[in-house]
């Protein structure tokens, strides 16, 4: 019996398309969660919602391009989110392209300035039904990913 029998999925496709696949799913996710009022984006605000109720968490996601990579404390901070999603069996993706990113994810509501995406966390609603079926395909996306010791698999996202 394969995994996609057990979920009563259809098996994930193979390749780029399966990549495809995750980049639609995350974008979908993260316009249904910021309609919802369940995204939070930052680092720092990550952190402080993560160290005050990590049970609320449902999926994280970083995002970095090429000149971030050299930032020593924002990796430090990568580090310590990565770590932390591990311990409470949150599901975390890596992007890379921060500026698509923030295009889906828009200003902030308050003060209409861009927001920090480096970090960007997906809650549980305060409604019990909700089944975001985007949220399904990325947390079964993860774990076909750690099958094959991909533990932050990396998602690139539609144009």
């Amino acid at each position: 019996m394969t995994l996609e029998e057990i979920h009563g999925q259809q098996p994930m496709p193979a390749g780029n398309d399966w990549m495809q696949g995750a980049g639609t799913a995350l974008h979908e996710l993260l316009v249904s969660a910021q309609r919802r009022g369940c995204l939070t984006a930052g680092v720092y605000e990550s952190a402080k919602l993560m160290n005050v109720d990590p049970d609320d968490v449902a999926f994280c996601v970083l995002a970095a391009d090429q000149e971030d990579e050299g930032d020593i404390a924002l990796q430090i901070h990568f580090t310590l989110i990565q770590a932390f999603c591990c311990e409470n069996d949150i599901d975390i993706v890596r992007v890379n392209d921060v500026a698509k990113l923030a295009a889906i994810v828009g200003p902030s509501e308050d003060s209409g300035e861009p927001r920090d995406v480096h970090c960007i966390l997906i809650t549980n609603p305060n409604e019990e039904g909700w089944k975001d079926p985007a949220l399904e395909k990325l947390n079964l996306f993860c774990e076909e990913s750690r099958n094959v010791n991909d533990w932050v698999p990396t998602i690139t996202l539609p144009e």
